[in-house]
């Protein structure tokens, strides 16, 4: 919202001291959020005038039109003779009043002006457009040709009222009333503690049975409905400069006398209008809900599909408007610039549901700045005010008439009143306010107030932010000033920690990190878009999403079931930029919905909730398992003078996943299979063993070439995703600290050939059954497929560890526990031990 520094001070008597920049500052103390402060005409000096153009002589030879004029300037150039300047412009005539600035003048932008010879005649001057003196666009893209009643040498600046300051507000969905002149002066008038003279408390007549005929079919949609007719507009009258001026500061454009007074008192009381043509409206005007597929041709020359849920204004032939949103071209006011006139128009001022308006604006992609208020939120007891006021302009602007109906629609309604005990203030904020000062803040935000200890608070109008005893209490506390506001830090109780839970969470986060891995933190929520990209089955688990009400993107509008989009999102955007060996990681929750979820209904916040009702959202909430993911692409050890590097493979995200569970104390299975995204013959299922039972906990591998080229990653791409929630569960009591034993270790190496689809998991299983006791760890070192060993088989060298806590083993004990483990091998897998 932009406000004119000038237009406010007619509704509050503000000090002639006070800067924009002070109305700043008191306006962001009361919570409004004024972006910038422009000083328009800064830097502009006279002279600047009203001139007359007395002749124009067309100057031939040139690339471009160029006349060359003399113009009538008053004793403002000190001669009284005409000025001779040289102009482009053809939007003016002999005989047209314009603004001339004359040589020694500056205008925005620190352009000084001085005679100067061009086009071979000198130019004492200039005939100004609305540009050149920063005064917006007004729809000419010319000259600027004023109204023939103004004297010639009149100082154009103070016409024109070129010198004045803006205030840009940033107003938030939840004060709406402040997208209007009215509810801006409002907060400056608390602010300065000011009376306010309300532009909306005029003599407004009462309805009667001679108005022009309304039908409201949907009264939730329209709860009131006030239409006004005037008539014997003057077709050729033109919008006054103030009122120009004031719509061109507040970032709107003049158009016409009729649509510029609608706009004016829009910005002035924040009631959105509409003027139709009553000679092109068929019948009585009606509000009623769209029917699937009718067709409205908006004043922008578009042709809208409607939804059923779009509510509309009607006559006899159908849609004449899309209500709350934009009017329909077909009762348009008519352009005197192609020859049309109006000259009787009916005035529309109604109230229409804020969700209905905001959901019609976002379905059909048409913001205007009537959606703009009705989605925050306008005051329903302003319409027949902005009816009185478009009318009363009309008749002193466009010489038209008022006729003696008045049609004012409503659905019954009561005011909304709050109870509120008188030092809820003072609890929420932590201060002694005291119960006069909080009624006083409460009336002047416009409330009626009644009570001692226990307030019943009338609620104004124009608050429907307001609804709860909170909402009043913010509204106290904020005018009492944030600032002061007492800072105090709660002491903490003592004993208490991290759990043991979030010890170990933290732990695999920096269990990774030593591994070599980055932290990305990525966004929670993800499309079915990925999820094709990444190729699960329609029936996969992780296509069943929990979807958002209301999505930051359209795009993204689930709750993530996996780590994986937003990690391999990240490390492709890295890649991009020129980042090619990476290895990423994350840990988070992802969002599991089970189908058996409730609904639970929406929870005060003026209480702790019961344990039946936190149990009850609980209940509603999908299953949260937090895992831990990683990703790699690139060399995995840089080459250097300590070897020649290598790039990562599928090996190192298994690695990863061990690096976790060697964390917290668990031993990973390791089986291969099959699971998307993963390539099919490079893909391992991780298995933890609990309680007897293998449970799967996640997967690791290099994932399939079709979705590295979908997700346009690096070739060769790996990745890890892993459940620590399963992970956690396994832990069998507390950690064990190693043993370091005294005595020396017992190596012995084996070489086993087996048949190539034996999984090398699988023989390291049979040979830890079969060492027993002794064995102190088991390492697989070398796989060799070739002719030695024979078509279809393959070489698995192992080394295997050997030691006791009370002796030092001898060579025979340790050759027997080797060759238990061979025998158990051999006979689990079909091991047959190389060379032997």
């Amino acid at each position: 919202m932009r406000v004119p520094l000038s237009w406010l001070r007619e509704y509050v008597d503000l000090p002639a001291t006070e800067t924009g920049r002070d109305v700043q500052a008191k306006l962001v103390a009361v919570g409004l959020e004024v972006e910038t402060v422009e000083q328009i005409g800064a830097g502009l000096k006279g002279p600047l005038v009203v001139g007359q153009v007395l002749t124009i002589e067309e100057l031939e030879g040139f690339k471009k039109p160029i006349r060359f004029c003399t113009v009538d300037v008053g004793s403002a150039n000190g001669t009284g003779e005409p000025q001779e300047i040289v102009c482009g412009a053809r939007n003016f005539a002999v005989g047209d009043k314009v603004v001339v600035v004359l040589p020694g003048a500056v205008l925005p932008g620190d352009f000084a002006i001085a005679a100067r010879k061009t086009y071979g005649r000198t130019s004492h001057g200039m005939i100004c457009s609305t540009d050149e003196l920063g005064m917006g666009d007004d729809g000419t893209h010319g000259i600027i040709v004023l109204p023939p009643e103004h004297e010639v040498g009149t100082d154009a600046i103070e016409l024109l009222e070129l010198v004045d300051e803006v205030l840009d507000i940033a107003v938030t969905p939840d004060r709406g009333y402040c997208l209007s002149m009215r509810g801006v002066a409002r907060e400056t008038a608390i602010a300065y503690g000011l009376p306010l003279r309300d532009p909306a408390l005029l003599d407004v007549p009462a309805p009667n049975a001679f108005g022009y005929p309304v039908k409201i079919a949907d009264p939730i949609g329209c709860d009131r409905f006030t239409a006004r007719t005037v008539v014997g507009l003057e077709p050729e009258a033109r919008s006054p400069i103030w009122l120009q001026r004031r719509l061109q500061k507040a970032g709107m454009r003049p158009i016409s006398l009729a649509v510029d007074i609608t706009n004016y008192v829009m910005l002035e009381l924040g009631q959105p209008l509409h003027a139709y043509d009553r000679t092109r409206v068929d019948g009585p005007i009606g509000v009623r809900r769209a029917q699937q597929g009718e067709k409205l041709t908006t004043l922008d020359g578009t042709v809208r599909v409607l939804d059923a849920e779009d509510l509309v204004i009607t006559d006899d032939r159908g849609p004449i408007g899309l209500a709350g949103v934009m009017g329909g071209a077909n009762t348009e006011i008519a352009d005197v610039k192609n020859g049309e006139n109006t000259t009787e128009v009916v005035i529309e001022a109604a109230h229409f549901d804020a969700i209905s308006i905001a959901r019609t604006a976002r379905r059909h992609k048409l913001s205007s700045e009537a959606s703009k208020r009705f989605e925050r939120g306008v005051d329903p007891q302003a319409a027949a005010a902005a009816a009185q006021r478009t009318v009363d302009l009309l008749v002193l602007l466009a010489g038209g008439t008022a006729e003696a109906g008045v049609t004012e629609v409503t659905a019954p309604s009561a005011p909304r009143t709050i109870a509120m005990p008188a030092d809820h203030p003072d609890r929420v904020a932590g201060v002694a306010y005291g119960r006069e000062t909080v009624v006083r803040r409460l009336q002047q935000v416009g409330c009626d107030v009644y009570g001692q200890d226990e307030l019943l608070v009338t609620v104004p109008s124009w608050r429907p932010d307001l609804s709860e005893p909170n909402d009043l209490a913010e509204e106290v506390i904020r005018l009492e000033g944030y600032e002061n506001l007492p800072s105090t830090l709660p002491t903490p109780p003592s004993g208490r920690g991290l759990t043991d839970r979030q010890r170990l969470h933290r732990r695999f986060g920096r269990a990774l990190a030593g591994a070599g891995y980055v932290e990305a933190l990525n966004y929670p929520f993800i499309g079915d878009a990925v999820l094709d990209q990444l190729g699960l089955d329609a029936d996969d688990a992780r296509r069943r999403t929990v979807k958002l009400v209301n999505p930051l993107s359209d795009e993204e509008p689930a709750l993530r079931t996996t780590l994986l989009p937003g990690l391999l999102g990240a490390l492709r955007r890295n890649d991009g930029r020129g980042s090619h060996d990476l290895a990423l990681f994350e840990t988070g929750l992802v969002f599991r919905p089970t189908g058996d979820e409730t609904r639970t209904e929406r929870l005060t916040v003026d209480r702790r909730p019961t344990d039946d009702e936190i149990a009850g959202l609980n209940a509603a909430l999908p299953r949260q398992p937090r895992r831990a993911a990683v990703v790699l692409a690139g060399a995995r050890e840089q080459a250097g003078w300590w070897g020649k590097g290598r790039p990562a493979d599928w090996a190192d995200s298994i690695e990863a996943a061990r690096v976790i569970a060697r964390e917290a104390g668990v031993e990973l299975t390791v089986r291969s299979d099959q699971h998307a995204p993963w390539h099919p013959g490079r893909c391992a299922a991780l298995f933890v063993t609990s309680a007897g039972e293998e449970t799967l906990v996640g997967h690791a591998g290099e994932l399939h070439p079709r979705v590295i080229k979908e997700l346009h990653l690096p070739e060769r791409t790996c990745a890890m995703e892993i459940e620590l929630d399963l992970l956690e569960q396994a832990v069998d009591g507390a950690l064990q600290a190693p043993r370091i034993s005294t005595f020396p270790v017992a190596t012995q190496d084996v070489a086993l050939i087996v048949a190539q689809d034996v999984p090398a998991t699988t023989v390291e299983e049979a040979l830890r059954a079969g060492a027993g006791q002794l064995l102190e760890s088991l390492r697989l070192f070398d796989v060799f497929t070739g002719d030695q060993i024979g078509e279809g088989k393959k070489s698995l060298a192992y080394a295997l560890r050997f030691r006791a806590p009370d002796r030092t083993l001898t060579v025979d004990e340790a050759t027997a526990a080797r060759d238990a483990a061979v025998a158990l091998a051999a006979e689990r897998t079909g091991a047959v031990l190389r060379g032997a």
